[in-house]
């Protein structure tokens, strides 16, 4: 999945985060921007005034991302089900080569467990080609030998920024937790107040500021739980980056047990479908079909779904033979739409991909993928998967990539963008949605913005099946509102116009892509 968004170096973005998380609905990106006066995608008013009494079909929509939980009391009720399959008789029933797959299929699993972390796609590269051109100059070498000297040169690069960058990262959050938790052990109870923070006189005065914004954050309603956990999870970020993402003498991939160099093999992995941490694919399911009438949680943007959830994504970079797997399963299983919320720089394998993706458009099923969390112009640098066959140079058409906007309709400061290679934004701060144990959070990125988007692409499948996916892609792009504002430009402080970022150059708004929806298809009677 997409890394979490660099994390600042100073607590006030969890005090400020958490603040504002308060202040929005928890519903606002299934609101209406006439009404509700946040920038959601009108689906709540969609079903109220155009959808009732209409009859739908159900879509199936795949997941694929890190794992989900599909017990979830709002999610279970819409999980798709194999019915050629029966459960737990260890034989595959239906003879498409995977066993037991009854709610979909996890592709990072073998016989013995799960993979939880992995390196990023750099590192794999950098173990690759180190033993071919380690001490070597690009002289002598051969055409196709440049290239892959030029990308071994290029992956040291990366390489040794993300160390660096990362290692600055843990040395800080190190420190800040050490200083909460010396804090805690001092106080020496369960729960406490902003006035035994504020009577806590640490040896390390450079926690005294720190000590500060517990305490006014506390004061404003914040619970320390909540500060300590945001500070947990950039300690836990870096942590993870710099002894498993980055460290090649690290390999998981043996728990899969397959021959990763062969990419024609299909059949590999198991059936449990959260894995050990299934908070990520959990929150963007609910995004997309989370029960709407069961009172409980939140409401999915789309009613009449059915989520398969297919496990590709460990705690680092996903690799290109899992993805194009998955998505050949979603296909030959009846998705009609793949959510696909993750990313990486670089895709060894693309052309693998690529066959899964054309694969996957011939069956007429539309891909909605993340644009991205790093704040860069997606026409200039690469970020995959994409819609690009690596052969053609073409674009495939049953293809969407999706940005991030804020509850303002401003476009969120961590989001990827581009006039011609992002289609379209859509909610993707602060969503409220389903994560394991039963629960529900707050997160932020294009993973978010994403399952809005397929939410989307569902509803319009839902009510207007004879739509073919290209036709879905450009009524979404079609209907979109562009607002008439200057936006921060993604990773600068210049203003620029909202319709630059994007090739739509709007906000996808469902109640105007389900009348677009409606037109073409009345005019094609």
């Amino acid at each position: 999945m997409f890394k979490l968004k660099k994390i600042a170096f100073s607590l006030l973005f969890a005090v400020l985060g958490t603040q504002s998380y308060g202040q929005l609905s928890q519903n606002w990106f299934n609101e209406d921007p006439s009404t509700d006066q946040y920038a959601g995608v009108s689906s709540d008013v969609a079903y109220a005034k155009l959808l009732a009494g209409k009859k739908s079909t159900t879509v199936i929509v795949a997941v694929i991302d890190g794992g989900t939980e599909i017990d979830h009391p709002d999610l279970k009720a819409n999980i798709w089900t194999n019915e050629n399959e029966i459960p737990d008789n260890g034989i595959d029933d239906d003879n498409n080569g995977y066993v037991d797959d009854v709610h979909g299929w996890n592709f990072i699993g073998g016989k013995d467990g799960d993979v939880e972390y992995d390196n990023l796609e750099a590192i794999r590269l950098y173990k690759k080609y180190k033993p071919l051109y380690e001490g070597k100059s690009k002289s002598g070498l051969n055409a196709d030998q440049k290239k892959e000297f030029a990308l071994y040169k290029k992956v040291q690069e990366d390489i040794a920024k993300e160390r660096k960058q990362d290692l600055k990262g843990l040395e800080v959050y190190s420190k800040l937790k050490k200083q909460l938790d010396d804090l805690k052990l001092a106080i020496g109870k369960e729960t406490f107040t902003a006035e035994d923070v504020e009577n806590y006189h640490p040896t390390d005065e450079s926690f005294n500021k720190l000590k500060g914004e517990i305490s006014a954050a506390m004061k404003r309603g914040v619970t320390f739980d909540v500060i300590y956990d945001d500070i947990y999870k950039g300690y836990k970020q870096f942590s993870t980056q710099i002894n498993y993402q980055l460290n090649a003498e690290y390999d998981s991939r043996a728990i899969v047990g397959d021959n990763y160099e062969d990419l024609s093999d299909r059949f590999y992995g198991n059936n449990s479908l959260e894995g050990p941490d299934g908070m990520h694919g959990t929150h963007v399911a609910g995004i997309i079909g989370a029960v709407r009438d069961n009172d409980i949680g939140i409401k999915g943007v789309a009613e009449n779904v059915k989520l398969m959830i297919l496990r590709v994504v460990p705690d680092g970079d996903e690799r290109d033979k899992d993805v194009a797997n998955a998505i050949r399963y979603a296909a030959d299983n009846g998705a009609k739409v793949i959510n696909m919320s993750f990313g990486k720089s670089y895709s060894p394998d693309k052309k693998y991909v690529d066959e899964a993706v054309s694969y996957a458009a011939s069956k007429d099923v539309l891909m909605i993928h993340g644009a991205g969390n790093e704040s860069t112009n997606n026409d200039k640098v690469e970020n995959f998967p994409n819609p690009f066959y690596e052969t053609t140079k073409t674009r495939e058409p049953a293809w969407m990539d999706v940005g991030a906007i804020s509850s303002s309709g401003n476009v969120a400061g961590f989001s990827n963008y581009g006039k011609k290679n992002v289609d379209v934004f859509a909610p993707g701060v602060s969503i409220y949605s389903t994560v394991s144990d039963g629960k529900y959070e707050n997160l932020d990125g294009t993973s978010m913005a994403s399952p809005v988007v397929a939410g989307v692409a569902a509803l319009i499948r839902s009510y207007y099946p004879t739509l073919t996916a290209p036709q879905v892609r450009l009524i979404i792009m079609e209907s979109v509102i562009k607002l008439d504002i200057k936006t921060r430009r993604p990773g600068s402080k210049k203003k620029v116009k909202f319709t630059s970022l994007s090739a739509s150059g709007g906000i996808v708004n469902a109640y105007r892509a389900l009348k677009t929806a409606e037109a073409l298809v009345n005019l094609k009677k």
